[in-house]
């Protein structure tokens, strides 16, 4: 007897023909395709040819003849990881998908990429999500930033967009509260990194592991402040350096994001505005970033929500994003 098997959200944009060589790996192709045409397999009681998008919700008749090939296991059930339902959150998070690219709003406190210690990933949590695409990363944010990140699902994208951000043809805008006053309102910071200090030439690195410090610039204007004690800061990073903006904030504007343990430091502030910022999240938002597609060469922009921890504080203050 057939069996009919409901499409999953996680699933939702998938191809007929993916979609059961996930379920079913070990079936051929050849024997996929000659199932469709003789009506085997249908799609909401229709039949198919093979190539429709599955949506989630979609009832997928799987005919008794394909018992006989290995089942999909899910490591994610099994001991893995991460689980459908964390993928599930994940899938909530894109703002753009198409062939080449995926575009998440990341959520504060999931790291970008995995390795040893890290339970969940995006680079790990988006295999999975696109299990028939080549997933790269090509920029990253920390851990506890929040905001866009873009994926690229295939070698060509993922090459092209690299280059972009090597060449600074993408540009990236980031939104943070900092604990102090930033004077001036505007600027350019440019000065040299190395091992989470900042200098302001290379030759003042003091580097006895040899090391080359790195250049570190980011324009910064501030939109707004607060009882010259907060200022809520856009940040346009020209070069893509570990920790820039903390760095930043920290030790060129004497004014560390709202949030950062490890590079912040106290500032006296009164009754009111300390109960509002006391938090364990970091007050830095990956707010827009602009980027030619990888293959249509169209500039798009993207734009993500303000993550829930961030929206009453700019209630609170009155802060709007530009």
């Amino acid at each position: 007897m057939a069996e009919v098997i409901t499409v999953s959200k996680v699933e939702d944009g998938t191809r007929l023909l993916r979609w059961f060589l996930r379920h079913f790996p070990s079936m051929p192709q050849r024997e996929f395709y000659k199932l469709c045409r003789g009506g085997q397999i249908r799609v909401n009681s229709k039949r198919v040819r093979g190539q429709e998008i599955l949506a989630a919700g979609d009832a997928v008749r799987v005919p008794p003849t394909i018992a006989g090939y290995t089942k999909e296991v899910k490591k994610t059930e099994s001991g893995g990881n991460f689980s459908l339902a964390d993928l599930e959150e994940l899938r909530k998070c894109i703002i753009h998908n198409d062939s080449d690219i995926v575009v998440f709003n990341k959520p504060a406190g999931l790291a970008v990429q995995g390795g040893t210690g890290i339970r969940k990933s995006i680079d790990k949590m988006a295999a999975a999500l696109f299990p028939y695409d080549k997933i790269s990363l090509v920029h990253r944010l920390d851990k506890e930033t929040s905001g866009i990140l873009v994926v690229a699902k295939n070698q060509k994208a993922a090459q092209v967009l690299a280059d972009e951000f090597q060449s600074r043809v993408a540009h990236k805008e980031y939104i943070a509260l900092l604990n102090g006053d930033v004077n001036p309102k505007s600027g350019v910071i440019d000065n040299y990194m190395i091992k989470g200090q900042v200098f302001d030439t290379a030759a003042r690195v003091n580097n006895g592991s040899g090391q080359r410090p790195q250049r570190a610039v980011t324009e910064y204007k501030v939109l707004g402040a607060a009882a010259g004690c907060v200022s809520w800061v856009m940040f346009s990073p020209k070069t893509g350096r570990t920790h820039q903006l903390r760095l930043h904030s920290a030790y060129s504007l004497n004014a560390p994001i709202v949030g950062d343990d490890l590079y912040g430091r106290s500032k006296s502030l009164d009754g009111v505005l300390r109960s509002v910022l006391e938090t364990n999240n970091l007050f830095l938002f990956a707010y827009r970033l602009t980027l030619r597609h990888p293959s249509t060469g169209k500039m798009m922009t993207f734009r993500a929500q303000v993550p829930d921890f961030m929206q009453p504080v700019m209630k609170f203050l009155e802060f709007k994003l530009p």
